[in-house]
């Protein structure tokens, strides 16, 4: 099974093998969001397809970059980033969307991860809970560099990850909602500024295997600010937040070429 065809050094899932991929890779979650991706990158063509994973490669500033779709969640995620590995890719970010927790975040923000509370269940497989999920700090930097080049309102700190996007939504319908709504409000107390899906499980995997990893979403809208009957703008357009992550690629780019 570690190979889609014995011998052939394709990837089971990915449907990808060395030489199909650059170093650097951009991963959304959505499939469709892939193109819109690749049309920043000179010369992107489509390596592979095959379930949620779908994979493009072109050139940033005249080195290879590629971008691949990890679907939803850890599980997902995970394969995606171990068999990118495989294939020679050693630098990651994530670029999607997430739900503001914090009152300070608003649709249409960009939402910078430091580290992500480990609310799900794949990290689990990689690190004993007491270990952190935390991003890589030259990653972290060049996305807020890049937010402070681009003029654009960012927010940058911890994120929590679920594999469950109706807990989230409809706790109080869940039969341990007396356990999620508890540690919802203790995510607020403690300032945690958005819920997604997948960094908790990337951070981990990059961890074992020593590679760079981060993440950039932008915010969809604030459930919380709904709740409380404050404004509350909902922006599904993702285009800045994939400026901002090309242009943070643009600088490890230039900074690991010193």
């Amino acid at each position: 099974m570690s190979d889609y065809m014995e011998g052939s050094g394709v990837q089971y899932h990915l449907h990808i093998k060395e030489g199909d991929i650059g170093r650097y890779v951009i991963l959304p979650g959505d499939p469709k969001r892939v193109a819109q991706i690749a049309r920043h990158l000179s010369d992107a063509v489509p390596v592979a397809d095959n379930r949620e994973y779908v994979t493009y490669t072109g050139t940033l500033d005249g080195v290879r970059v590629s971008v691949t779709s990890t679907g939803i969640g850890g599980p997902s995620a995970a394969i995606a980033m171990e068999e990118l590995y495989r294939c020679g890719a050693d630098t990651f970010i994530r670029m999607g969307t997430c739900g503001g927790i914090d009152l300070e975040v608003l649709g249409g923000d960009v939402v910078i991860a430091t580290a992500a509370v480990r609310a799900e269940g794949t990290s689990r497989e990689y690190a004993p809970i007491e270990y952190p999920a935390t991003a890589s700090f030259e990653i972290v930097e060049a996305l807020a560099n890049a937010a402070r080049a681009l003029g654009k309102r960012a927010h940058i700190g911890v994120v929590q990850c679920k594999d469950s996007f109706y807990g989230q939504h409809e706790p109080a319908l869940m039969p341990v909602s007396y356990e999620l709504l508890n540690k919802w409000e203790a995510y607020k107390r403690l300032g945690v500024l958005a819920s997604e899906m997948e960094s908790a499980a990337l951070f981990a995997v990059a961890a074992h295997l020593k590679v760079r990893c981060g993440s950039a979403f932008s915010v969809v809208g604030n459930q919380e600010r709904e709740l409380l009957g404050m404004e509350n703008p909902i922006n599904h357009d993702t285009e800045a937040a994939i400026v901002l992550t090309i242009e943070a690629l643009r600088q490890l780019i230039a900074s690991d070429g010193r």
